[in-house]
């Protein structure tokens, strides 16, 4: 037992390593830290130094990260944006499918490994798949997912998953002296069963999900909100796969259904830090099942045959991605993403293998040539980067209807008084505005008037990130409180420097401290109220509405003269020294500022305003 114990400690500490080595060091050399990830895979495993002797083990633990994957990816769109895509994922990715799977298959076919026509067709449409992981991470990495190129490369990834079961549904009917009627009936069964798991998995996510995290949200306890989101990750992707479909497929549609909830932004950064460190065990999975002994006894046809594969793959996506009015620059990233093989080739192989439709050492050599199709992707997509750099149009040559970068989105952290009334006004100019807040009962309350607000904790960096905070033009922190405003401010200067904050400020001291740690914008949430008010004040009082804005204006720039004072000098700076030019008459019935008014701000000792 004990022994058990050390060796599971023991793999976890040498996988740790080899994850905490590897993604730097690839990223030191202008790699992937998939490429890494792969190769630290080799070398720890049966091929290297052997500290893990089964990896098949490993990824089945591991595909656990590719199934929070597809959740994150399922998160971030939108039913409106997938209804949108349907001509992409059904049009481009049955095309790739179908033209990549036949050309592959011919090159199989005639390329003296021995494969019949049956093996090579498998061969041909396992490899036509592509890497949901290596492909999303490339395009996560130069924000590709926002772009169309990007958006489409996702349909037909979308499409490929889809595609999964019917490919596992056709490998019986290859298999030599199975019954077709029998095989038919079977199919029948075999649809209607998916049909009624993904019911359950609509009619939960519409009617169960959301009652159910507001409940764990009032509770206050964030290890149940991280529970529950794991519980609707896996349990989706249990049940989808008793019925025969991919995990990952009913992750992905568990978090479409989630996509338009608050708490979006909460599940998402909850399942972020397991999806990351699962994806990293994924591919070095990957790399342990790479049978060197059968790369290195057939090296020559395997390095040569992964070249033509992933040629062959690059040039048939990049003609469906030209067909279908992409510009050459990018259809080659659309091809350069997807040239990876998928990693239900993994799931493939094996089945086909236990059919017979392919020998063992063809099984061997078909999983290694995937594996470094995986391996060979993100060198290409870089190579094809710089390409497509050099073919994108010049900025005057551009679409002038392309108005995508015209507004940019603005991250609102708190939706109380202060916050309803600035999102009020950007969302009056048209700007995307995310909102998030922590209070279950104001967000049901601001739905009944329309607004869209996501439930998440602005102090937690991962929220932030999760809502948006890297790819915003602005963040405007609007919460009551001054340590949670303060919070966030460090979090966001530390973690995210570019960012643009502009804060609500609770006194004065709180200002000043704002502008110490360099926000570029900042406000006292009773200052402007106080000064209109005192300004209707002196309207009914009998003044003119000219000579009251006059002296508010006047006001207002000897607070900000004193409060610079004060941040040059500290709290306690004589005020007066910074006096602002006098207080002008634009009208006949105005006059000089009242001198006691002037003594009362030359020395103003309260500093909480």
């Amino acid at each position: 037992m004990h022994g058990d114990e050390n060796g599971f400690l023991i793999g976890a500490l040498v996988f740790l390593v080899a994850a905490v080595i590897a993604a730097p060091v690839s990223r030191r050399l202008g790699l992937s830290p998939i490429v890494g990830y792969l190769l630290a895979g080799v070398a720890i495993g049966p091929s290297g130094i052997a500290v893990f002797h089964q990896p098949e083990r490993i990824l089945t633990v591991a595909e656990i990260g590719v199934v929070l994957l597809l959740f994150v990816i399922g998160l971030e769109l939108q039913l409106s944006r997938l209804f949108a895509l349907r001509r992409a994922i059904f049009g481009l990715g049955t095309a790739q499918l179908l033209l990549s799977g036949l050309a592959i298959a011919i090159l199989v076919r005639f390329g003296g490994a021995g494969f019949d026509w049956r093996a090579a067709l498998v061969a041909g449409l396992a490899l036509a798949l592509s890497a949901t992981s290596i492909a999303l991470q490339l395009l996560n990495e130069r924000n590709g997912l926002a772009q169309p190129y990007g958006q489409r490369s996702f349909a037909v990834l979308l499409f490929q998953d889809m595609a999964v079961v019917p490919l596992i549904a056709l490998m019986p009917l290859l298999a030599p002296g199975m019954h077709e009627n029998e095989s038919l009936l079977a199919a029948l069964g075999h649809v209607a069963l998916v049909l009624a798991a993904v019911a359950v998995v609509v009619g939960a996510g519409r009617y169960l999900l959301t009652p159910l995290f507001q409940a764990l949200a009032r509770s206050g306890a964030p290890e149940a909100m991280t529970a529950a989101a794991l519980l609707v990750v896996l349990g989706a992707g249990a049940l989808m796969a008793a019925v025969g479909m991919s995990m990952a497929l009913g992750a992905f549609l568990a978090g479409l259904l989630l996509s338009e909830s608050s708490f979006r932004h909460e599940l998402e950064a909850n399942v972020d830090a397991f999806r990351g460190l699962l994806l990293a065990l994924f591919f070095m999975g990957v790399g342990m099942s790479i049978d060197v002994g059968v790369v290195l006894g057939d090296a020559p046809r395997l390095i040569a045959g992964t070249l033509l594969v992933t040629l062959v793959k690059a040039v048939t996506i990049w003609g469906v991605f030209r067909a279908s009015s992409d510009s050459p620059a990018d259809a080659v990233r659309s091809a350069s993403v997807l040239t990876s093989a998928g990693e239900f080739s993994f799931v493939l192989f094996p089945i086909a293998l236990s059919l017979g439709l392919i020998s063992t050492r063809q099984a061997d050599m078909l999983a290694a040539c995937a594996a470094m199709t995986m391996l060979l992707g993100p060198p290409v997509s870089i190579v094809a980067e710089r390409l497509a750099r050099r073919r994108d149009p010049p900025p005057e040559l551009r679409a002038p209807d392309d108005f995508s970068d015209a507004h940019g989105a603005v991250l609102v952290v708190g939706f109380g008084r202060f916050g309803q009334i600035v999102s009020q006004c950007l969302l009056a100019e048209g700007f995307e505005v995310t909102i998030i807040d922590n209070d279950v009962e104001m967000i049901q309350n601001a739905a009944r008037f329309g607004f869209r607000i996501y439930y998440g904790d602005g102090t937690r960096l991962d929220v932030l990130r999760a809502a948006g905070a890297e790819r915003v033009r602005l963040i405007a922190i609007c919460v009551d409180q001054r340590e949670n405003a303060d919070r966030i401010v460090d979090m966001v200067r530390a973690n995210i420097p570019g960012a643009r904050l502009h804060v609500r400020a609770y006194d004065r001291i709180h200002a000043l401290s704002l502008r110490a740690k360099g926000v570029d914008y900042q406000i006292r949430e009773t200052l402007e109220s106080a000064l209109t008010f005192g300004g209707a004040s002196l309207r009914a009082l009998g003044y003119e509405a000219e000579r009251a804005r006059d002296v508010v204006d006047h006001v207002r720039a000897r607070d900000l003269d004193r409060l610079l004072r004060q941040e040059v000098e500290g709290i306690d700076a004589v005020p007066g020294r910074l006096a602002p030019e006098p207080l002008t008459a634009p009208a006949k019935t105005a006059r000089p500022l009242n001198p006691e008014a002037e003594d009362v701000l030359n020395h103003e000792t309260e500093f909480s305003s």
